[in-house]
């Protein structure tokens, strides 16, 4: 299969480039393929020359993401397994810092306030931790109001809905963002992640910067809020699509696979904006990096005022060591990030209700996984 070949031989140039490293072990094995691969669009397909395991786990916003990605990647590679458990940004920060995954996903990046850059770099041994963005899973507001399709609300409209200071959808302040709509007045039933969840710190965050949210942006949801939780962002979705005057936050790819109706959100600007891959893309290609070397944490503006940008993104991190990992795993998480970055794996994510990564930034995390070693 062509496009097999293509990956198999992208994952196996980024495998022979790396040197030996760490020595310890947390599960898994790899073998080089001693051909060297001159043409990599004329390598053939197959098992690409890498075999073993690579454990990791994390954020649920980005699972239907790896699923796609660990399927293309094992059919070129048929001797590796991936193993992602989708147990949530905050666990998976502490599976890495504990050293019983190769890599997190979260939904943020690591957090200097709660000292987690200085465990993981304590985990990593002969090297530190980095932050690789590699998805952007745009936060959808969903909704199951029968009647009204093209729902419209401000930050402050949406903090004061999670808040619990409005209860019933034909408040004056849901009316003026929706002067044309018939709004019943059914009550609201707000719904809210009940793990620790990435998803949860950036909506929070989006919140705080934009709609006076009283309470500091936390992975957790602030029990003053009150609302209803549900665990998972499958939870979430399943909470509201079965709730008459539901309302939440999930990423883009799980409203659309169950089929949610999605607020259009106003920006900075005051423009209300439908969520798409384009809309959220602008306003990540808009954010700082805030990392040092390799480490590309982004500072992401929420209140952008970007003519056509939705405000509400998170990007889904991988975080792992740029050095320090053993030297299996280092090959295999190399080799996976390798085709996650690469032009075919970004463009995966468009068909999952995910946006790729801008052109500057994904240059920028290329280079970041080269340097894996």
């Amino acid at each position: 299969m062509k496009y097999a070949g293509r990956l198999a031989a992208v994952t196996l140039v980024g495998a022979l480039s790396l040197a030996a490293c760490g020595t310890d072990n947390n599960g898994g094995s790899s073998t080089d393929s001693s051909a060297p691969v001159s043409d990599p669009s004329a390598a053939g397909s197959g098992s690409g020359g890498l075999s073993g395991t690579i454990n990791a786990a994390g954020s649920s916003a980005q699972a239907n993401a790896i699923d796609e990605w660990k399927k293309n990647f094992q059919q070129a590679n048929s001797g590796v397994s991936l193993n992602y458990q989708p147990s949530g940004s905050g666990a998976g920060i502490q599976a890495f810092i504990q050293g019983t995954v190769a890599f997190a996903g979260s939904d943020s990046a690591l957090k200097d306030d709660k000292g987690e850059p200085a465990q993981a770099d304590a985990r990593c041994k002969t090297g530190k931790a980095i932050n690789l963005p590699m998805v952007i899973g745009p936060v959808a507001v969903v909704y199951n109001l029968p009647g009204v399709d093209s729902l419209q609300l401000s930050p402050k409209t949406l903090g004061d809905i999670f808040n619990s200071k409005i209860t019933k959808w034909d408040d004056e302040a849901i009316k003026k963002d929706n002067p044309d709509a018939k709004l019943p007045s059914t009550a609201i039933q707000a719904f809210h992640r009940s793990e620790e969840s990435g998803t949860s710190d950036n909506f929070t965050k989006f919140l705080s910067k934009t709609a006076g949210w009283p309470y500091e942006p936390s992975k957790a949801w602030p029990a003053e809020a009150k609302g209803q939780g549900a665990k998972g962002s499958d939870g979430v979705a399943q909470a509201v699509k079965t709730s008459v005057g539901a309302i939440s936050y999930v990423e883009l790819s799980y409203a659309e696979n169950s089929g949610l109706s999605k607020a259009k959100v106003a920006n900075g600007s005051g423009e209300f904006v439908e969520l798409t891959p384009e809309s959220a893309g602008k306003t990540v290609e808009a954010a700082e990096i805030t990392g040092q070397g390799n480490d590309l944490k982004l500072d992401i503006d929420y209140a952008t005022k970007a003519a056509g940008a939705y405000p509400i993104v998170l990007v889904t991190y991988e975080i792992t060591c740029e050095k320090g990992l053993p030297e299996d795993q280092a090959k295999l998480v190399k080799a996976f990030l390798t085709y996650t970055a690469s032009d075919e794996g970004q463009q995966a994510l468009t068909n999952l209700g995910y946006a790729p990564l801008p052109a500057t930034m994904v240059a920028k995390v290329r280079t970041a996984v080269e340097a894996i070693s």
